[in-house]
């Protein structure tokens, strides 16, 4: 039964991007859509780009994971959060994390 399914938590982090380097629209969507491809198969997240499409220098991503742990979801979405930090060509303009 639904009834008797464990607790679970849902972490979602809301990330805005500053991508410099991207000089049109067709740059930043390969940036994003790599950045994109390598959270997903390393942490098992699911991304979405939810704002600034038009914007070719920034980008606002929600990265949500589900877990039974609130504190292993958490510390998943501040390791993504260093992930994105190592790229270069990528500056965190600001993030939130948020749970339901």
């Amino acid at each position: 039964m639904i009834e008797d399914i464990a607790t679970h938590h849902i972490g979602i982090l809301y990330i805005r991007l500053f991508i410099g380097m991207a000089q049109s629209l067709k740059q930043k969507r390969m940036l994003i859509k790599g950045t994109k491809d390598k959270l997903k198969d390393r942490f098992n997240v699911s991304i979405a780009e939810i704002d600034c499409y038009d914007k070719w220098q920034i980008a606002v991503l929600a990265i949500c994971m589900i877990g039974n742990d609130k504190r292993y979801v958490d510390s998943c979405l501040q390791n993504i959060i260093a992930f994105i930090d190592r790229y270069p060509e990528i500056e965190i303009s600001d993030y939130k994390i948020e749970f339901l």
